[in-house]
């Protein structure tokens, strides 16, 4: 087992979701077998929203995070493979928050709250081993305000691309961050790509990582391949997911948060196709720091949500740019570097 430095920086000008005043990102990596964990901490809090658009959904603590439930910040969110094992990861993050007293005064105790999702990787070597409390820990040890690695760590560990025509015609995904910035607030994504579509360009819409054709060689283009009629491989439901945080350093209402996740959704929309089907449990999480007030003559909730949008499908893209070729015994899972689809 390894936990993966948190200080590894983008190798673009697209930014990083530790660009938010307040938040640190670890990584965890499994030594022995593709997989691990991802932790976003807000050691301050942050006030949450969620939005789930996949029909296969691995979370946990979501259900705190409707406007009108108790709970008004969280101190982390989790994102593990593993499928859902691995939410046990979460439990490591609890345990390390406490240690340091983040959380929420309970008066018997301080309580982190700690949401997370998860995405399956378990055709990646041995699926006894997935994350687990003593890896969510190691994540929170790895964490920091740097930049994150990106690509094959963490969560994005043993994430692949493109299965709708099988695994072994699929692409190596990942987790990919970016940021941008407008009138003094900023918004950051973190996102970890499991997708059963393939990854878009979402400048050129042209496929960059996904199902390839049946001699390996190409990418297939799998929209263009269901609506001239091929038939896909028959699909185990939750055998994929994309799963992230979009993270600002505005001040918003938990209203405004769950908006900005539900909004965050329409960048997946623009960098996977297809997306949010009946086998991936896409889930979106927004942290708000509040470190930045929303001035009347600033950005509001319009360009908070075109920017969210916007890191979302940049961190998508990233995912798989970064991402780097694996075996696991005789399956071999090309990169979009392999197989030299990235945009030039």
């Amino acid at each position: 087992m390894s936990a993966t430095p948190s200080h590894a920086s983008p190798s673009s000008s697209d930014g990083a979701i530790t660009d938010v005043a307040g938040i640190e990102v670890g990584h965890f990596s499994d030594t022995r077998r593709p997989t691990g964990c991802t932790v976003i901490i807000a050691r301050e809090g942050a006030v949450a929203g969620v939005d789930v658009r996949g029909a296969a959904p691995g979370p946990r603590e979501t259900d705190l995070l409707a406007p009108g439930n108790l709970v008004q910040q969280v101190h982390a969110v989790m994102l593990a493979g593993g499928s859902a094992w691995g939410l046990a990861a979460a439990e490591g993050a609890m345990r390390w928050l406490e240690e340091r007293g983040v959380g929420m005064d309970v008066r018997f105790g301080t309580l982190p709250i700690v949401p997370a999702a998860v995405l399956f990787d378990l055709p990646m070597g041995d699926a006894r081993i997935r994350p687990d409390a003593a890896a969510g820990y190691a994540a929170c040890e790895a964490a920091g305000r740097d930049a994150p690695a990106e690509g094959n760590v963490g969560a994005g560990t043993g994430a692949l691309v493109g299965k709708l025509f099988g695994v072994q015609r699929a692409m190596k995904g990942g987790i990919g961050t970016a940021s941008v910035t407008v009138g003094g607030v900023t918004v950051g994504a973190l996102i970890a790509v499991n997708s059963l579509g393939d990854v878009i360009d979402p400048d050129t819409a042209l496929p960059v990582a996904g199902a390839r054709t049946e001699d390996g060689r190409a990418l297939l283009d799998t929209r263009r391949a269901l609506l001239r009629g091929d038939l896909p491989k028959p699909l185990l439901a939750g055998t994929n997911t994309t799963i992230g945080v979009i993270a600002t350093d505005a001040v918003l209402t938990k209203v405004q948060a769950n908006r900005l996740a539900t909004v965050a959704h329409d960048g997946l929309a623009r960098a996977i196709n297809p997306v949010h089907t009946m086998s991936d449990g896409d889930t979106l999480f927004a942290l708000a720091t509040g470190r930045v007030p929303l001035a009347a003559d600033g950005p509001g909730m319009t360009v908070l949500s075109t920017m969210a949008a916007e890191v979302a499908a940049r961190a998508t893209l990233r995912a798989v740019l970064a991402a780097r070729s694996v075996t696991v015994g005789e399956l071999h899972i090309p990169s979009a570097a392999e197989l030299g689809t990235a945009p030039r």
